[in-house]
């Protein structure tokens, strides 16, 4: 039987933290269209800069097969030295993306001082032997904090099939604010599966004991419209529109990479 052209096949893959990088629109055509994020870029270079607003925030884009491919940095303001976060490459968007919306959320924070440990605790990380930190339940992703109780210091989660074969790595600076890291690692303790297209690729293990993936026929016409719903939902944060609307994004061709 020939192809839907109506519809995408679309794998849903859990956990998230193994199931690939995805489509890096994700985080910068939201910043850009829904927070007012200005956007410079070298055409000669295959990286994308993003500058906040008030130019206190610089989110770099860059492929590095040698270091962290995201890098998001702050300025040191009154009450907190500058502050910095990294990824790797299969970093997944959605967790990023978790990080810099709430660093674009015009609310300000609410309750409790935010703790990055307690969303992976409610969903059965444990204690790891090797480290003072934390451990998924199936073995391949852990948190640790450098530093003391006194003096806490950076945040790092990393992603590994085996010691030999990491997956990705994320570095939370110590002076970034907690609740940047704790919507972090909420998004990486959420049980959702991620939608990815065209995993040939991206994934970093098939292994079914590891990875659970369903394939699903999605119309394309919602597979095109995530993103623009993801754009209007933050910018709906403000009291003031987007500088312009996002433009309506055409359904992407079967088997073109998207999230």
């Amino acid at each position: 039987m020939p192809p839907n052209p109506e519809t995408i096949e679309v794998d849903f893959i859990a956990p998230r933290h193994l199931a690939g990088g995805g489509d890096p629109a994700w985080i910068t055509v939201p910043l850009h269209h829904a927070c007012g994020w200005s956007h410079g870029n070298d055409p000669l270079m295959p990286r994308v800069l993003l500058s906040s607003p008030d130019q206190k925030a610089l989110l770099r884009l860059e492929p590095d097969p040698d270091g962290h491919w995201w890098i998001l940095s702050h300025a040191a303001e009154p009450n907190r030295p500058a502050w910095y976060a990294s990824f790797g490459a299969r970093t997944p968007v959605e967790l990023i993306a978790a990080a810099t919306d709430a660093l674009t959320n015009p609310a300000p924070p609410t309750g409790p001082p935010s703790d990055p440990l307690e969303p992976l605790q409610q969903s059965g990380w444990s204690p790891a032997a090797a480290h003072d930190g934390l451990v998924s339940p199936d073995g391949t992703a852990c948190l640790e904090q450098l530093g003391s109780a006194e003096e806490p210091g950076a945040w790092f989660i990393t992603t590994t099939l085996d010691p030999d074969r990491p997956v990705w790595q994320t570095r939370f600076g110590a002076h970034t604010p907690a609740r940047l890291v704790t919507a972090f690692t909420a998004a990486l303790a959420d049980p959702k599966p991620v939608p990815r297209i065209d995993t040939g690729r991206s994934l970093a293990t098939r292994d079914p004991d590891l990875v659970t993936r369903k394939t699903t026929d999605v119309p394309a016409v919602y597979v095109a419209g995530a993103l623009e719903e993801r754009v209007r939902s933050l910018a709906a944060r403000h009291t003031t529109p987007p500088t312009r609307p996002i433009s309506s994004p055409q359904p992407p061709a079967k088997n073109n990479r998207s999230r």
